[in-house]
């Protein structure tokens, strides 16, 4: 966890309401919360809700009881992203102006034909990896699918946003992880993202990169399994002229069968713990907390 002089810190906890928060959530809450505290900073809370299918007003409040109950404190205004969507489309649009941006047409079964197609597969994050099927394609072209109304995403081109993330940068660009120290730029790994869709014009690495800038995030506490997205959120900030934070990629908390907690973990989300009787104390403890929380890492 970072040290007392290193701060004093921003972090932030920024959960999607789309179930109830579980002890993993309550792990990485504590992390934030407690890496603040110790210098001298403050916590932030987030609510990601950008996409209103899956997000619900009631996981929302719950986020705030479970997280008081918990005793984690954050410093208000709470924001939510939904209500930011303007700020998230301008900041694509200047993306597309710069011109590393297309529209990506191919449904997710399209992709994956592609891929099965490749002479390799996937790498890096371990996520499908996108071909770049419609990188190439004419103006014509994207205006013909335009005019035929077919949904599209609107993806990044990581080739082309590295030479101009560069030349912004004037130099290789660089974040710094507490773990794992300095770590050069190299987002080829998880290939063209998406950046927006046609409906919601934002993604989460879009998104969460703005929010961290204009939240005034200094240190970002998150999980070892975003630690190749940190990559693409640097490439990012080279783009739009945004602050780079520090990074604590930590451990993911997982159950008895070693596999890491997840929202389909009813049993032990906080608020069926809660039910089960447990105080806010034990509930600290088996998410690592105990006495000493400076040994949670």
């Amino acid at each position: 966890m970072p040290t007392p002089d290193s701060g004093p810190y921003i972090t932030r906890f920024a959960p999607s309401p789309t179930g109830y928060l579980h002890l993993g959530h309550a792990f990485a809450a504590l992390f934030a919360y407690h890496a603040a505290r110790r210098s001298g900073g403050h916590m932030l809370l987030r609510i990601e809700d950008i996409d209103p299918g899956r997000c619900k007003p009631e996981f929302e409040a719950a986020i705030y009881e479970d997280l008081k109950w918990l005793g984690v404190e954050w410093a208000q205004p709470v924001r939510r992203q939904l209500a930011r969507l303007r700020e998230h489309a301008a900041a694509l649009q200047g993306l597309a102006q710069s011109g590393v941006v297309y529209p990506c047409f191919c449904t997710r079964k399209e992709i994956e034909a592609e891929i099965a197609k490749a002479a390799q597969a996937p790498h890096g994050a371990g996520a499908t990896l996108y071909p770049g099927t419609c990188r190439e394609l004419t103006a014509e072209e994207r205006r013909q699918k335009f005019g035929d109304g077919i949904p599209y995403a609107l993806r990044l081109d990581v080739y082309k946003a590295m030479v101009i993330g560069e030349r912004n940068n004037k130099a290789p660009m660089f974040w710094t992880d507490f773990a794992a120290g300095e770590i050069e730029c190299d987002p080829s790994p998880l290939g063209d993202v998406v950046l927006g869709r046609k409906d919601v014009p934002s993604s989460y690495h879009l998104s969460a990169t703005l929010d961290d800038h204009l939240q005034g995030v200094t240190l970002v506490t998150r999980g070892k399994d975003l630690f190749h997205s940190t990559h693409i959120h640097r490439l990012l900030q080279a783009l739009m002229g945004l602050n780079t934070p520090e990074y604590h990629h930590h451990k993911l908390l997982a159950g008895p069968d070693g596999k890491r907690f997840a929202k389909r973990d009813k049993s032990m989300t906080i608020r069926a713990l809660r039910e089960a009787g447990k105080t806010p104390e034990e509930v600290r403890i088996m998410a690592g907390f105990g006495p000493n929380a400076d040994d949670a890492v």
